[in-house]
């Protein structure tokens, strides 16, 4: 039989369900009910089918479907086999009678940002038969813990950027004019892999998808798409509208790679632009605009200061450098913000735009990734990954920070 490894410590889940609870006491709910693949991973330590249910005071358990036997090697909370889904309402009520017998409304929150519309009506009409529930939308909490990382998470975002920088490095090797986005990708996406990448890139956000990034050049990069970032490409079809094409990468022009790597489910997002040749004087000018602007963003990544601060700053040096039609994409294109929280997920909180006024603080991970579009000349920027404590921001990318110039 092959050992199944409990990748997240069992402290650390112990910790997850303290602090969760915690924020169920203060808000006064009562219980949390957890659904999602990424939000059951973070607080269990297992990625089964089933759902999680956390009292605000108590024992959590991890209702599998399937695989009970495997949930229970990995998870680092108790695990009991989900049964007749139809039931569910009356299993919580024998299991969790102090809460659901006390005669008043019970309050549950769930991950409301992900669940479906059709799984929240069930839901809410198997908590009716354990008896008066609401069942509420918990997600802001969810979202508030995770912006916090523990030092086990940030390990693995700095093996991922060690992943991402040896690949890069490597594949460059085979980057010259005439070779397709395509297949310039499919070489990364190689060196990736065999160096432990999982082969995914999570998001949250409702139909939005990523796989390892995007490599895209020239026009075909300044194309618009679905994706809410400052780039888009032209992808490979009305089926995949986004990231590369089989556009041919050519002399003097932009190339932007942003590329990621996960590793036991935490990512590193990067962003490098590299030249066959010589940039175009203006996107050459706008490059060094967005390395001004990363660097800016460095000094004002100290605890305290409001998301919505960096944002602010990034635009007032668009609007000297007159680049800010440009910024971050183009005209009603425009992506609205400069960076945003990274780590099971590629969008995760803090997010640094407008109104976003939630103080920095320690253990935050946030890709700042200033990036300028031209319609018909393609994107120039770049992406870090840092880490915010009481030093300031420590980089975690580790790939050089500067335009990649090729003969």
């Amino acid at each position: 039989m092959i050992d199944i490894v409990q990748d997240i410590p069992a402290e650390l889940i112990r910790q997850r369900i303290e602090r969760l609870q915690e924020t169920m006491q203060a808000a006064q709910i009562d219980a949390f009910l957890i659904t999602q693949n990424v939000d059951l991973y973070y607080f269990s330590g297992s990625m089964q089918n089933g759902y999680l249910f956390v009292p605000s005071a108590g024992e959590a358990t991890f209702y599998v479907k399937r695989s009970v036997s495997r949930a229970k090697q990995e998870a680092g909370v108790r695990v009991a086999e989900l049964g007749a889904f139809r039931m569910f309402g009356e299993t919580l009520a024998s299991h969790y009678s102090y809460l659901f017998d006390k005669g008043t409304e019970v309050r549950i929150a769930a991950d409301m940002d992900v669940l479906p519309a059709q799984l929240y009506l069930r839901l809410v009409e198997l908590l009716g038969k354990a008896g008066r529930c609401e069942l509420i939308d918990g997600s802001a909490h969810i979202r508030t813990i995770r912006m916090i990382k523990a030092a086990w998470e940030i390990s693995r975002i700095e093996i991922a950027a060690e992943v991402v920088a040896e690949a890069l490095s490597e594949a460059l090797n085979e980057l010259k004019a005439g070779i397709s986005e395509l297949d310039w990708m499919a070489r990364i996406e190689y060196e990736l892999r065999i160096r432990g990448h999982i082969g995914m890139m999570r998001m949250r956000g409702f139909n939005q998808e990523i796989t390892t990034g995007m490599v895209i050049s020239g026009p075909a990069a300044a194309i618009p798409s679905y994706f809410d970032g400052p780039a888009g490409g032209l992808g490979l079809g009305a089926a995949s509208p986004q990231s590369v094409s089989r556009s041919l990468i050519r002399r003097d022009e932009p190339i932007l790679i942003d590329i990621g790597c996960c590793v036991d489910g935490y990512v590193i997002d990067q962003t490098r632009t590299a030249v066959i040749g010589e940039l175009p004087e203006l996107l050459q000018h706008a490059y060094e605009v967005s390395e001004s602007i990363i660097g800016a963003a460095e000094k004002l990544l100290v605890l305290g200061t409001p998301c919505s601060n960096l944002y602010e700053d990034a635009l007032e040096r668009c609007g000297a450098a007159k680049l800010t039609e440009h910024f971050m994409g183009f005209g009603a294109d425009q992506a609205k913000f400069l960076g945003h929280g990274i780590g099971l997920e590629i969008d995760e909180w803090p997010v640094l735009a407008k109104g976003f006024k939630v103080p920095l603080a320690a253990g935050m991970v946030i890709a700042v990734e200033p990036k300028f579009t031209f319609p018909g000349q393609g994107v120039v920027g770049i992406e870090n990954s840092y880490l915010v404590s009481d030093q300031g921001a420590r980089a975690l990318t580790r790939s050089k920070a500067e335009l990649i110039v090729l003969p």
